[in-house]
């Protein structure tokens, strides 16, 4: 498997929260949903994303910027301006003193804000549920990531502007799967920027030993792997693999592998009906006694308790 392809193998929108946000300052909006990603296209204008925690970011016509959640962060014209809205989880508004919007800022199909030819449009894009998006994605991911047109050119904006404010039959469906192309395009051109803030494993697939050591665990994670014949098929030692491994990734060659297959067990549970003793067969584990024991020490639940919760 290619490796990035393997890493972006995660956005699966289902019902995604999409809008069309136009405003005239001053402005901003207090958000505060628990979304495990937003993605957020400035397409006229420009604005500041300001997270509680980290560095704000200004973002001009062109730009996009990626929220990795739970976190609250704050959108607006200005830093000092103060919030007009509050989004909570499940994309409900309010007024910040509490009160409902009740519609207040609607501008027709998916538009909302001040007016419809505001100085300011920006396209957003929620994905709702925990489960849309791989955790092995977000992991990768830093809270708040931008690109700029000098990185990459959105060749979906004319797209997305037309189809956002669309009232058709599965309308839904084709947000939700250009919401996906969306962020994959962009996180790809993201990892290969200049100096690109890649995880670890994805540095490391550079290094001879340790990039085949894990393109094999990657491609086969179902073999029954060990440190030894890994090392022996790198053409290295045991102990060497394990110290240049847990140099360049951060942990050693099993913990590795481990995370790896629950990864996917965790992507399984929710992208297909497969049962749990084959998907432990797919992903290197003997039983699904095995596979669920092993899933809830890392993940705190059942695979069951998973599986329901991400339907």
């Amino acid at each position: 498997m290619d490796p990035l392809a393997g890493l972006l193998d995660g956005p699966r929108a289902r019902g995604a929260f999409m809008i069309r946000a136009c405003f005239d300052p001053p402005w901003a909006v207090r958000v505060e949903d628990r979304a495990p990603l937003t993605v957020m296209l400035m397409v006229r204008g420009d604005g500041w994303v300001v997270p509680d925690k980290g560095e704000r970011v200004r973002l001009r016509a062109g730009d996009l910027a990626i929220a990795r959640g739970p976190d609250p962060y704050t959108c607006g014209d200005d830093p000092a301006t103060e919030p007009q809205a509050l989004v909570l989880p499940g994309a409900e508004c309010r007024y910040p003193d509490g009160r409902p919007l009740n519609g207040a800022m609607d501008l027709g199909v998916r538009s909302w804000g001040d007016r419809l030819d505001g100085s300011t449009v920006m396209l957003i894009g929620t994905y709702l549920m925990q489960g849309e998006i791989s955790g092995r994605l977000l992991d990768a991911l830093p809270p708040l990531l931008t690109l700029t047109p000098e990185v990459w050119d959105c060749p979906l904006t004319p797209i997305l502007m037309d189809e956002i404010v669309r009232d058709e039959p599965g309308q839904e469906v084709v947000l939700d799967r250009l919401l996906d192309l969306l962020v994959i395009a962009a996180l790809r051109a993201w990892f290969a920027r200049p100096g690109a803030e890649a995880p670890a494993w994805y540095r490391a697939l550079a290094d001879p030993v340790v990039g085949r050591v894990l393109r094999l665990v990657q491609d086969d994670p179902a073999h029954p792997w060990t440190v030894a014949s890994l090392a022996a098929t790198a053409g290295v030692s045991r102990a060497a693999l394990a110290r240049r491994f847990g140099d360049l990734v951060g942990e050693p060659p099993m913990t590795y592998l481990t995370g790896w297959r629950l990864a996917l067990a965790a992507d399984r549970l929710r992208d297909s009906e497969d049962t749990l003793d084959a998907i432990a067969r797919q992903v290197g584990y003997g039983s699904a006694f095995a596979l669920s024991s092993a899933f809830k020490r890392v993940y705190g639940v059942s695979p069951q308790e998973h599986r329901t919760r991400v339907a």
